[in-house]
């Protein structure tokens, strides 16, 4: 395949030249033999200087007809070569894995330079990072927004040129630009499927949120307002009857269980939204459920929670169920003290821990009920229970997802 130019060769140069110098010559003989009277001379001069004169100029249309023809050969050379190019590039930008692109740009590669052997270099192999000829090869680097991910080695018998050398490079640019947007398609894939499985477990998480709430309703504050009605009754009879201190009794013990029932719809609409996160922020909230705590268990809550101010609205809310939930727990199992901590971490993710003193085993059901709010967070849950008592339950958030408004 010719890869340049075919210019006219030394020896027609000089051929050329003699003849151009002998019609000169025959020229100013024949003007010579004029100017001296010599008639044979000059007629004889004048001939020949004629007949040279138009043996140079069938020999310039010969020289400059051949000129022409090699043009168009290199020009017809270059088509070709710039077809098969494109339709290289086609192939290797075909959509594939970024591995299949490599293999297919070395296959292409080593028919298109007629190259005895091509392959794939890593970065560690090619350490010059550039573009260079070879004996007998030559190494062009891929590379995908200046850093480089591989080189194409090919190695042909008798060496390769410096415009083979460019272009390879077009060649290699396109192939690097195939992989790594054939990576990056796997990637939004993956992200999507993960985006996809979160968004399911959210759906699962706020179904069971609604059922455990349901149930808490029906078998609590509900069951509560059935017995009041019931008690009510009895007390409506008994004035009927006139037995004024039997309703007294029906009526104070009525009103004692209404209350109770209120301050359980109360704490339920406060753990559900509660105006002290939204008002005053988390560690106040933290708080609020730590003083809660205190006064109805005569438990000892200790809060570090002032961190936590950092995360945000949804991650604060996120943790605030799982503090909660955890605290819930922890009562069960009558602990003397609760500390509960959140730290940022030095990657830019948080933690946080509620660790009490309870001597009981946690349940595994309640263990499964707060790890399903920590995959809401897509952080990661683990429960220490200690041999001389108490449990240490920790959170991990990782930086995108403490930080992430959306």
């Amino acid at each position: 395949m010719p890869s340049r130019s075919r210019f006219a060769s030394p020896s027609s140069t000089r051929s050329a030249e003699a003849l151009a110098a002998a019609t000169v010559t025959a020229a100013v003989g024949g003007s010579i033999g004029w100017a001296t009277g010599l008639f044979w001379l000059a007629a004889s001069g004048l001939i020949t200087a004629t007949a040279l004169a138009g043996a140079f100029a069938i020999y310039l249309i010969v020289s400059e007809r051949r000129r022409h023809e090699s043009a168009e050969d290199e020009l017809q050379a270059q088509t070709s070569f710039l077809e098969s190019l494109v339709d290289s590039i086609a192939v290797v930008s075909s959509p594939l894995e970024a591995k299949e692109i490599i293999e297919r740009m070395c296959e292409e590669a080593k028919q298109l330079f007629d190259a005895r052997e091509a392959r794939f270099l890593s970065p560690a192999e090619n350490a010059a990072g550039e573009s260079r000829l070879t004996e007998n090869g030559m190494i062009v680097p891929l590379a995908v927004r200046g850093n480089q991910v591989g080189a194409l080695s090919l190695i042909r018998p008798g060496g390769f040129h410096r415009w083979d050398l460019m272009r390879a490079s077009v060649l290699a640019d396109f192939a690097s630009r195939a992989a790594e947007n054939a990576r990056l398609i796997v990637e939004a894939q993956e992200r999507e499927g993960e985006r996809a499985r979160l968004a399911e477990q959210l759906i699962t998480a706020e179904q069971d949120e609604r059922r455990r709430l349901s149930l808490y309703l029906h078998d609590g504050p509900v069951q509560s307002m059935a017995g009041i009605a019931l008690m009510n009754d009895a007390a409506l009879a008994a004035i009927r009857d006139g037995r004024y201190e039997d309703a007294a009794k029906v009526i104070e013990s009525s009103l004692e269980r209404e209350r109770r029932t209120i301050q359980e719809l109360r704490d339920l609409s406060f753990a559900i939204e509660p105006v002290v996160l939204r008002d005053q922020g988390f560690g106040a909230a933290v708080r609020a459920l730590g003083d809660q705590i205190e006064q109805s268990h005569r438990i000892t809550v200790a809060t570090e929670t002032d961190a936590g101010e950092r995360l945000s609205e949804k991650a604060q809310v996120a943790l605030y169920q799982i503090i909660r939930e955890s605290l819930n727990q922890a009562v069960r199992r009558q602990p003397q003290q609760i500390g509960i901590t959140v730290v940022e971490l030095d990657g830019g993710g948080f933690a946080a821990e509620i660790d009490d003193d309870g001597v009981g085993e946690r349940r595994r059901a309640s263990i499964e009920e707060i790890d399903e709010r920590v995959r809401i967070l897509n952080a990661r849950l683990s429960v220490e229970s200690r041999d001389e008592g108490g449990t240490a339950v920790r959170v991990l958030m990782p930086p995108y997802v403490a930080t992430a408004d959306e």
